[in-house]
């Protein structure tokens, strides 16, 4: 946020010439001027930018975004959104919620491999979540978070009427959180947020992002001034109504590999590795920017710097970031 500097125009009286003026060799004393206090900064949300003074805990939720799956519930509360490439070349989400929680959120799916290293991050979040490999629950009982999954938690899921399973399975948020009473408040990861860099965007009306089998767009609207969000050729839209949308899109390009776990169809879990290096693209103001990321363990947040190692400001908002591979792995 800019600093507001409030003006303060002093005024200094002339004097008219008079007998009680001091003579001219004496020297007149100093006016004070005021001092020029700076305003104080509001405070912000660490994952959005926006003004936001709490420090609320954080939930993480895996939710399924395959067309049977659709239109997801909740998504439009949360702060960031990540786009992770999953089995048979689809993709998953897993949704980060703290400074708004809405009351429900699904169709909740199962946990995959790379979860586990982005909730760090995070500190020790609550993570929801509806099951997963049997040789991969070890590892979710090691990692940094705190389990409220369907099998842990039950009585937080519920199954949606109108839909089948497995894409019916919702949870209240109040009782995934009410099982994680220690989760980790919001706190910095990396993300800064303010005005875009003078030099370096260019104008941008649509960004493709594609994964084996799985395509998103993403589509500049000055009217909304965000990115209206497309997924298969399709708007995405929310239960709650209206499109999917983001103000700041980034386009993280990582290294994505085969996992030691796969579905029943032998069908590999890509594992796609957020620690470390690479390029980025930025989308924000109807603009593209490159940039640069860097994380350098999974404890530490993410940075996203220009080319010229500045920070590369988000725009204030909902921020969704693309994982995706330039050579992505194949199935």
């Amino acid at each position: 946020m800019r600093k507001m500097l409030l003006a303060l125009a002093v005024l200094v009286p002339v004097a008219a010439c008079s007998s009680d003026d001091p003579p001219a060799s004496q020297p007149q004393a100093a006016s004070a001027s005021p001092s020029v206090e700076p305003t104080e900064q509001a405070v912000t949300h660490p994952f959005t930018g926006l003004p936001d003074d709490k420090r609320k805990p954080v939930l993480a939720v895996k939710i399924e975004n395959t067309a049977a799956g659709k239109p997801q519930m909740g998504l439009k509360s949360a702060d960031i959104v990540y786009i992770e490439q999953v089995e048979a070349g689809l993709t998953r989400l897993m949704a980060i919620f703290s400074s708004k929680i809405p009351a429900k959120v699904g169709p909740v799916r199962s946990a995959r491999i790379s979860d586990l290293h982005i909730a760090p991050m995070f500190g020790k979040p609550a993570f929801a979540y509806s099951g997963a490999q049997t040789k991969m629950l070890p590892f979710i009982a090691e990692a940094s978070l705190f389990d409220v999954g369907d099998t842990r938690n039950p009585g937080a899921y519920f199954r949606q009427p109108g839909r089948y399973a497995p894409y019916n399975l919702f949870a209240t948020t109040r009782s995934l959180l009410k099982a994680a009473p220690k989760a980790s408040k919001a706190k910095d990861i990396g993300f800064t947020f303010g005005e875009a860099p003078e030099t370096g965007g260019v104008d941008k009306k649509r960004q493709t992002v594609r994964w084996p089998a799985a395509r998103f767009d993403f589509v500049w609207s000055a009217d909304e001034e965000q990115w209206m969000i497309y997924q298969d050729g399709k708007k995405d839209m929310a239960a709650e109504g209206g499109q999917l949308s983001a103000p700041t899109v980034v386009v993280q390009w990582v290294k994505t590999e085969r996992s030691q776990f796969h579905d029943k169809n032998s069908s590999y879990t890509p594992l796609v590795h957020t620690v470390g290096k690479g390029d980025a693209i930025v989308l924000r103001d109807g603009k593209a920017f490159k940039a640069k990321w860097k994380r350098a363990s999974e404890e530490e947040g993410t940075t996203f710097t220009t080319p010229d190692g500045e920070p590369m400001n988000f725009a204030p908002g909902q921020v969704w970031v693309a994982l995706a591979a330039k050579k992505p792995v194949t199935p």
